[in-house]
């Protein structure tokens, strides 16, 4: 287990005016999705035949590391969030790397199946890729929300950090049926309901493509924990939503975390509750860091320097924690390549 010795970033200053977590979540998402990015896209072939796209971020002139960035449900590359932390991680000097999960790129996958919360075997894939198209440069990861929630199960219980150096978690869902609940109930319905559209619309397409393979039913399924129920967890190898959400849900993993890692949430996230954040695994090691906001909502963080560049307190706090972490690892390792 490797101790931390990256700094803390500084305190969230909320704005007069954006305490709700509703208004955090969905304005933010507004003012990020304003920025354009600059991307270059490869592809990788997968092990079972399918593929995975990668966006490739502005180089820096001198990188002095490798990111890799991991979006939320139904999310891509070009999420808001992604896009500006990719800007905030160039102007640090690190090349950042965005993996869009299958289907989420623009282009439906090859086979019946997707991605879910517990996936890791294309983030696998991706990290293999960046320590080959990247030799000798330290490397972190970064999960927004499912992203973090798949990137904790690679590292928690799969055991295998793919040789990264750090890595930082964004309101992770530790809860994946706690998760559920909020989206199909309550205020948060609402959030569910946009998942529910694009993911029913990808199930419509591959029912005709795969008939006997994909149930037509997922295309109507009336909540996210039936659409699980139905195909997330029959195409992926659980017996059904529950199954999955219990084998899949980071919590129970995060105490085997060995590597220097963020964990950014905030207490009223309106999506992941802070009630399942697994406080005492994290205070027992040393390696680990809670960043817990009392305000913020999902994937939130609007401040003012949000509002003004579309960089703000979240972008820049991940990114000075992944600089300092990728450097203390370069400064270990005693070389630096340059790209």
């Amino acid at each position: 287990m490797r101790e931390s010795t990256t700094e803390h970033p500084p305190a969230f200053q909320l704005p007069r005016g954006l305490r709700n977590p509703h208004v955090q979540t969905v304005v933010s998402n507004l003012v990020r999705s304003r920025r354009r990015p600059n991307y270059a896209r490869t592809r990788l072939d997968t092990a079972d035949g399918d593929f995975i796209d990668l966006d490739l971020g502005p180089e820096p002139d001198d990188p002095t590391g490798v990111c890799l960035l991991l979006h939320g449900l139904e999310g891509s590359a070009h999420s808001g969030y992604m896009v500006c932390t990719s800007e905030a991680l160039a102007a640090m000097g690190i090349q950042a790397v965005a993996l869009n999960f299958r289907s989420c790129s623009g282009e439906l996958n090859r086979l019946p199946r997707a991605y879910h919360s517990g996936d890791t075997g294309d983030i696998a894939c991706a990290l293999a890729w960046l320590s080959e198209r990247f030799p000798g440069l330290p490397r972190a990861a970064v999960g927004f929300s499912l992203g973090g929630n798949a990137l904790l199960n690679l590292l928690g219980r799969v055991g295998d950090d793919g040789g990264l150096a750090a890595a930082v978690v964004v309101s992770v869902p530790y809860d994946l049926a706690a998760s559920a609940t909020l989206l199909d109930a309550g205020p948060s319905r609402l959030y569910g309901r946009r998942f529910l559209r694009t993911l029913r619309d990808k199930a419509r397409e591959k029912a005709a493509r795969f008939p006997g393979r994909v149930p037509p039913e997922a295309a109507r399924a009336r909540s996210l924990r039936e659409f699980d129920d139905l195909l997330t967890a029959p195409l992926h190898g659980f017996r059904d939503a529950a199954d999955y959400y219990e084998r899949c849900s980071s919590g129970q993993f995060v105490g085997s975390v060995t590597i220097p890692t963020l964990f950014i949430h905030a207490a009223d996230d309106p999506l992941a509750p802070a009630t399942s954040i697994p406080h005492d695994a994290i205070r027992l090691r040393p390696n680990l860091s809670l960043l817990l906001t009392e305000h913020g909502g999902h994937v939130g963080f609007l401040d003012r320097t949000l509002g003004a560049g579309g960089r703000g307190w979240l972008e820049q706090s991940i990114a000075r924690y992944v600089s300092a972490a990728l450097s203390a690892a370069g400064n270990a390792e005693g070389t630096r390549v340059v790209v």
